[in-house]
């Protein structure tokens, strides 16, 4: 306590009140924090003209925004809030439903599809339905695997912003780490809708980004985002959907015939969130850069300040082993997929060239709403190695046949490493090769050539 008036931001007692004093919680949770707006540490309204330069800003509208976010839930992130974020962003350009005739020939491009697949793959149909999709039934068809990844980011990030907290901190403000959770739930909530209804405006079927995002069996292809793709490609649509619909097949095929494929894939994913090491330091200033930056007399300004930047940060050593193991896990599928279609359509689709290296190079760059999903939920859906992966699965193929190829999801420690894709050409190249033969047991063999006996093989073989 001091004898300093207390009225204003600073003074004895909202350092007595606010437990987070000193801490890097202090932005967050004092009287000029987002959380302090509220009256939640220090019980006063902070001079809000001063916070923003000046300007008076819409309180009505900055509360309306910062309460939102305080709505309670069930679980560690605000799922309904969430989804609702990710359809307002939908909404923000037409999307209208497929028409019957849009159906029709999704269904019918996927059984042409499934077709064509098995000539190049024994791999079984994994197809139990198909669907023309709206970006919005996009959103809603895969938002339950959307939520198992995202829910692990917001548990370990509400645990890591507690455990920075010092032992007498976390002791005063018991409360206050509750209200901390909700806000950090609702934050990741909203960030996360807006990558994932941003996303929607790009996919162009259930299975594009390379994760198993639907139930099993259930294929889909979304009209509108297919159309704006086949523009300036000098392809026809019929060709374009056709080419889609088989990758979306070979897709529901891989991960249908591999049971430990889906798991895999996704605990990548969910190791990735679980190593969050969040640096509060940088939170608190990327909070105070983002606050002078807001212009209180646009509600889209304070609503880019709720969305933004919580996970620009360094990432932890953990996420960064998670992250080479899904990349290399993505590049594999990608490029099973891309040597599969390839196949299938030999001989049959004369622009199937053309729309592999379209297709191939949208997924290794990613297009604007990949990059602002990225930027938003702090991980890229990008197989980078997409080329090498196909190289590596079709020199298997020409080598030791499809078998072989297929052959190795049997098992996780089958598949290729990040050295094998340095060097596709020489994946398994050893079980090619003969046996070496030791100097001496090179001599013996050759002695028997020369004398006229038959080596001790084509013995064995005779003798069969």
């Amino acid at each position: 306590m001091t004898d300093k008036p207390a009225d204003g931001p600073g003074d004895g007692d909202d350092e007595q009140q606010n437990p987070f004093k000193s801490t890097p919680f202090e932005h967050l949770f004092g009287a000029g924090g987002p959380m302090g707006a509220m009256g939640g540490a220090g019980g006063q309204m902070p001079d809000l003209s001063a916070m923003f330069g000046g300007k008076m800003p819409d309180l009505n509208q900055i509360m309306s925004q910062i309460q939102s976010l305080m709505q309670p839930y069930e679980g560690p992130v605000n799922w309904d809030l969430a989804v609702d974020t990710a359809r307002k962003t939908v909404a923000q350009q037409p999307d209208p439903s497929p028409s019957q005739r849009q159906k029709d020939a999704v269904a019918d491009a996927l059984g042409l599809a499934d077709h064509w697949l098995d000539a190049a793959t024994d791999l079984p149909s994994a197809i139990t339905s198909t669907s023309a999709w709206s970006r919005a039934e996009w959103v809603v068809g895969t938002q339950e695997v959307w939520r198992g990844l995202v829910e692990p980011v917001a548990a370990q990030s509400t645990q890591s912003l507690s455990g920075a907290l010092p032992e007498e901190a976390r002791a005063m403000g018991g409360p206050l780490l509750g209200m901390l959770g909700t806000f950090m739930g609702s934050m990741l909530a909203t960030q996360a809708g807006s990558g994932i209804g941003t996303l929607a405006s790009e996919v162009l079927s259930v299975s594009d980004v390379g994760l198993p995002l639907a139930p099993a069996g259930r294929a889909a292809l979304l009209p509108a985002n297919i159309e704006a793709f086949a523009e300036g490609l000098d392809v026809g649509y019929d060709d374009v959907l056709l080419y889609l619909a088989l990758r979306e097949a070979a897709h529901q095929r891989l991960y249908g015939s591999v049971p430990w494929l889906r798991d895999h894939v996704l605990g990548a994913v969910k190791d990735y969130g679980r190593g969050i090491d969040i640096n509060t330091e940088a939170i608190q200033e990327r909070l105070e850069e983002q606050m002078r930056g807001v212009d209180p007399s646009n509600p889209e300004s304070v609503q880019q300040l709720l969305e933004g930047g919580l996970f620009d940060l360094p990432k932890s050593p953990l996420q960064v082993a998670a992250l080479e193991r899904l990349e290399i896990v993505l590049a594999l599928v990608e490029g099973w997929v891309d040597e599969v279609v390839s196949q299938a359509t030999e001989g049959k689709m004369p622009s199937a060239a053309k729309l592999q290296e379209a297709v191939r190079r949208r997924r290794a760059a990613g297009g604007p709403a990949e990059e602002t999903f990225a930027a938003l939920v702090g991980l890229e859906l990008r197989p980078r190695r997409l080329r090498d992966a196909s190289t590596l699965w079709g020199s298997l193929r020409t080598r030791q046949g499809p078998e072989a190829r297929d052959g190795v999801w049997t098992h996780p420690d089958l598949l290729p490493t990040s050295a094998d894709l340095d060097d596709p050409l020489g994946f398994r190249d050893e079980a090619n090769a003969p046996e070496a033969l030791s100097e001496a047991d090179f001599d013996a063999e050759l002695a028997k050539l020369l004398g006229g006996e038959q080596p001790d093989d084509q013995q064995r073989d005779d003798g069969e």
